[in-house]
């Protein structure tokens, strides 16, 4: 029975690591610029642009100006694989 229990936990550990969210990240500042699928948010002397659509969930009045917290994921559009990696050659 203990056995089992053991095997079934760890089932489930498994299982929650291997379909975990992406990590979140989040960026602050004052608002530089919002179209329709976009916000540009100064952070330092950088401008990030990050996209949005109609699932992001935006609470609050968004307009130039504003300070925001984002929070963002990362995600691939597209991954081009340009070939087979060469193996490391060992230095003596």
């Amino acid at each position: 029975m203990r056995l089992t229990a053991t095997l079934a936990g760890l089932t489930l550990l498994a299982a929650s690591t291997a379909f975990a969210a992406p990590k979140t990240y989040q960026v602050t500042g004052p608002v530089l610029e919002v179209k329709a699928d976009t916000i540009v948010v100064e952070k330092g002397k950088e401008k990030w642009e990050i996209a949005k659509d109609k699932d992001t969930k935006i609470t609050g009045d968004l307009k130039v100006g504003s300070k925001v917290t984002v929070m963002y994921t990362m995600k691939a559009a597209t991954i081009d694989v340009k070939g087979e990696a060469k193996p490391a050659t060992k230095k003596k």
